[in-house]
């Protein structure tokens, strides 16, 4: 990044920190738009689970494809639009669902959150590394990791208490009410965030560092990132949808209990994301970091898919498992960053962070694949091994990006 990409003032990558983490929070907050509206939705449209669970698989495939593809799209017409664009998607999905009358129209709700949602790693890590100072943007993927969290943690209380106050609808239309009010706010300090490469959209690509626009698909750093993200994401899968009933089944805990622990899950990774964004800041062995602490909630995955650990400290459990893998987070940014640098330049970011950051979908697409059939053979032990051998690749994957970022 060179001089003229960079904000040094603290007071405005604070602001540029905060603008981007409202954002990201608001893409987490319509992650789940639809699921706390499962009971409603499924009584009124006499949905089976399958039929439920399929509009969330519309969300994720189309924001999977639409996150590698969008990224172009960053570079070429700048962060900041996207940015905008995307949460008005989201606003027009609130509308459109509850306006919904059929199951289609449901559909069409989820694949325009899902179409919004593709835009927020590109646009997102675009506009942090070309505004905000490298020695804070430890800090910056801290904050960013951190406010998706919190975006997981509203929503669902945000529109149940709606919902069971007044009904789904109400809910739904109070839901694209959140993305305007962000939209507003990112639009009146529009100036913090605007596009500092505009002259980059117009040059030809020969002056790109990496050469052609698909140049690096040649990456093996790359792809060593995108398997990270697939990898990774699959295991967090596994323990957001199956934790409470695997824990129901080892540990005769209640799914009351069980759902207390995913939650300790959430909270210990949000308190690692923040450990996290001190450790990237000052650490420069980022793929280290990431192989430590993963290796680490391995270990302790196994533990617990032991069965042999006293119930009370199921919890406990759960809270490190979250607390090790949020760590991670701001160093597994700063490792994408470097791969996207290494050869690329500044004006790849969108299309690198974009395909890398696609992997976050199909993981998230693919964990029911994988740990589904082991749920319904009874096999709940299995589910937490497969979480650990899922966790324990990603941590050798991180060693491997090493290996092929050709400047270090």
């Amino acid at each position: 990044m060179n001089p003229s990409t960079t904000t040094p003032h603290a007071r405005t990558d604070f602001e540029v920190i905060s603008l981007v983490g409202l954002a990201h929070g608001t893409s987490h907050f319509f992650h789940l738009l639809l699921p706390p509206l499962f009971p409603w939705l499924m009584s009124e449209f006499a949905l089976s689970f399958t039929q439920a669970g399929a509009l969330m698989t519309v969300f994720f495939t189309i924001s999977g494809l639409g996150q590698a593809a969008s990224g172009f799209v960053v570079d070429r017409l700048g962060a900041q639009r996207v940015l905008w664009a995307g949460i008005a998607l989201f606003a027009l999905s609130g509308v459109v669902l509850g306006l919904a009358n059929s199951y289609a129209m449901l559909m069409l709700a989820a694949g325009l959150a899902g179409l919004g949602n593709c835009v927020f790693h590109p646009a997102d890590f675009t506009i942090l590394n070309r505004h905000v100072s490298p020695a804070r943007l430890g800090h910056a993927f801290s904050v960013h990791g951190l406010s998706g969290n919190l975006g997981w943690a509203a929503a669902p209380v945000f529109l149940t208490t709606i919902a069971s106050a007044t009904n789904w609808r109400v809910a739904a239309f109070a839901a694209s009410g959140v993305a305007l009010a962000a939209l507003a706010l990112l639009i009146v300090r529009r100036g913090a965030i605007a596009d500092l490469d505009a002259a980059h959209a117009a040059r030809p690509k020969s002056v790109e560092a990496g050469g052609s626009t698909f140049a690096f698909l040649h990456s093996g750093a790359v792809w060593l990132c995108f398997a990270f993200f697939i990898v990774s994401t699959a295991a967090f899968g596994a323990i957001q949808n199956y934790s409470p009933s695997v824990l129901n089944q080892l540990y005769g805990l209640s799914l009351a209990v069980g759902a207390s622990a995913l939650t300790g899950y959430l909270l210990g990774g949000a308190v690692g994301i923040v450990v996290g964004g001190f450790l990237a800041a000052k650490k420069q062995a980022h793929e280290r970091i990431i192989a430590l602490v993963l290796a680490s909630a391995a270990g302790l995955s196994l533990l617990l898919a032991s069965g042999v650990l006293p119930s009370w400290s199921v919890i406990t459990f759960m809270a490190l498992i979250g607390f090790s893998a949020g760590i991670a987070g701001p160093s597994r940014d700063l490792l994408v960053r470097k791969a996207a640098t290494s050869r690329f330049g500044p004006t790849s970011y969108g299309r690198v962070y974009g395909f890398v950051y696609s992997g976050l979908d199909i993981g998230l697409a693919v964990a029911p694949l994988i740990f589904g059939p082991l749920m319904d053979a009874s096999l709940f032990g299995t589910v937490l091994v497969g979480v650990a051998l899922l966790q324990g690749l990603a941590a050798l994957t991180a060693l491997r990006v090493r290996r092929n970022v050709p400047t270090y």
